[in-house]
This record gives C-alpha cells, structure tokens and sequence, in this order.
C-alpha cells in the first residue's frame, strides 16, 4: 500500500530530528530480543441496521438501507512488528491513559514476556508517555514496564513515519469499511483478521532512508547560515 505524506509546509529542525531517528530505528537489523513495535489507534463507529437486510441472489448483491442506528463508538488500538510480520489488535471502551497503560502492560507481560525490551514507535498523543504507566500503577510497576520499553517518539504532523498507520488502513480497508453493530461483533471480526494476517506473516517492506529524506525532503532541513 502506497503511503500517504502530509506534511507541514515549514518543519523545524525538531521535525527533522524525530524524522531521522524514526528512519534510523527502521534500519536496524531484525532482532527477535530487542523487536521493533509500531503504535497506532483509531476509532470505530458501531452502526445497527434498522430494517432486515435483502440477501445476494444470482446476480444480485446483497441490499442494506440506508438508514442505521448508532450504536457507540470502540476504540482500536494496534500493535505492529512490521519486521517479524505479527500484530496485536485490541479493542477499548476509551482511549484513555490507563488504557494506554494496559495496553503496553498486555503487550510487555502477555505478548513479549521475555525479549530484553521491546523498541516502541508511536506518535505523542498526550496519553503516550510514561506518566500514564504512572498515574495507572504503583511506581515499582510503572518503573518496571517503562525499563523494558525503548520510545521513540514520531514529529508532529509525520504520523505517515508510524508504519502501524499503514496497517490501520489495511484493518479499515479489509475488514472495517462496513456496519459493525457491536462491541463483540467488531472484537470477533478483528480477531478472524488479526489471525488471518499472523498466519500470512505480512510485513512491510519499508525503503525509505534517512538518505532519501535528505534529497526528496531537502526542503524541511533547516538553512545553514555561513
């Protein structure tokens, strides 16, 4: 899938600097005790159908109404080694801090128990930082979790560096561009996908270099003055 840039039409040295260091992490050889995960979430509206579908015939697809009723809206996080080609998906009332918290807790204890630390790439939303771990759990815990994580942090307006955003439109594109009339629903269609892509091993082949940022992205470098 071709990745969609945005942005901003004047960066800082600060964007270039957070830039480089996201490329720099993705060049690292494949290491299965020190794995690389992106980090990314979105949202789902929950719609129910108001009147009983009309099922396909010989010729003829299936007819939904145009009406629906709204039922909420789920929040998904997703976890993606781009590199070792597997994906956690959860899916959340909120997305609050001590959701965010849980999550990192589910995926350090549960997902990778035993690899030395886990490098973490994600974009800084306010609930992604340390203090969320704290304000979630005793700070022998918070200090536990947070000595097993290396972040990295992507610039602001350079989500398109999170390579977990490429596979949240592989998710919206394959398996939520449709009704989902529940909580439950929407957990069992992720799970059959998230299964799916595991079982495929699908990965990302990332090219994009800190080289290439320099020639394509001269622009955003900031001026030497002599």
């Amino acid at each position: 899938m071709k990745q969609q840039w945005c942005i901003p039409p004047k960066a800082s040295a600060a964007f270039v600097c957070a830039m480089e260091d996201i490329l720099e992490v993705y060049k690292r050889p494949y290491n299965p005790d020190k794995p690389l995960v992106c980090m990314d979430e979105t949202t789902k509206q929950l719609t129910r159908e108001t009147r009983r579908a009309v099922s396909a015939e010989p010729g003829k697809p299936a007819r939904f109404d145009y009406e629906y009723e709204r039922n909420g809206v789920s929040n998904v996080f997703m976890f993606y080694e781009p590199f070792g080609g597997k994906r956690n998906v959860s899916v959340t009332d909120h997305r609050r801090k001590s959701d965010w918290a849980f999550q990192i807790k589910e995926l350090l204890d549960h997902h990778y128990p035993t690899v030395e630390k886990v490098v973490l790439v994600m974009d800084n939303l306010n609930t992604h930082s340390g203090a969320s771990l704290y304000e979630t759990f005793p700070p022998q815990e918070a200090r536990r979790l947070l000595e097993r994580l290396e972040i990295h942090y992507t610039p602001k307006h350079g989500s398109w560096l999170n390579i977990a955003e490429i596979e949240l439109r592989v998710l919206s594109g394959q398996c939520l561009n449709r009704r989902i009339p529940d909580k439950q629903t929407l957990i069992q269609e992720i799970t059959h996908w998230q299964n799916d892509r595991n079982t495929l091993e699908a990965k990302v082949d990332w090219r994009f270099s800190t080289d290439d940022a320099r020639i394509k992205l001269k622009r955003l470098y900031p001026t030497l003055l002599a």
